[in-house]
């Protein structure tokens, strides 16, 4: 296959016409995807470094709330979790959470927008909110421990989600 590309750079803004559909529209230019990225970082944590600020020694400076049903957190939760269903965080964030404190949203996983929909909410009272991206189905395949109604879990990593061997995925 043969692919031709035609790039015309202009003060900040790059355009590009190629039949290769991944660059049909131009790469940011870089101080602009530096600061997407940054921006990006503001409003989401993965499930790792949670995990690894969570299994640190002292305060992790946030607090873990799921979003999920009753019947979701009883299938299982992330350990020390707070646990506040969408619908009722109007009423019940400020019983049950510190202003001062950051607050880390999950619901079930990549294919939920439920965590998202938990951080606007609790944003629009005020809180410090970041979601943790991959939720509870990526906590579990990345092999971290989590409890059911009926006590403590823990599966092996998933290898296509999580290194096996390794202490961490060296992100």
């Amino acid at each position: 296959m043969t692919t031709t590309t035609k790039v015309t750079t202009t003060t900040n803004v790059t355009t590009t016409t190629s039949a290769n559909p991944v660059l049909s529209v131009a790469p940011a230019p870089p101080a602009a995807a530096a600061a997407y990225f940054r921006a990006s970082l503001t409003f989401h944590a993965d499930v790792s470094d949670v995990a690894a600020a969570l299994a640190a020694d002292g305060n992790p400076g946030f607090v873990v709330l799921d979003s999920r049903s009753t019947q979701a957190w009883d299938q299982g939760h992330i350990p020390g979790a707070v646990h506040l269903p969408t619908a009722r965080i109007a009423e019940q964030a400020e019983r049950l959470l510190d202003r001062a404190v950051p607050v880390v949203t999950y619901c079930w996983g990549p294919g939920c927008d439920g965590a998202t929909r938990a951080a606007l909410a609790l944003a629009e009272l005020g809180f410090q909110v970041k979601e943790m991206l991959g939720g509870f189905e990526y906590w579990v395949r990345e092999g971290f421990a989590y409890e059911t109604g009926e006590g403590g879990e823990r599966r092996a990593p998933d290898p296509l989600t999580a290194p096996v061997d390794a202490a961490d995925c060296g992100c």
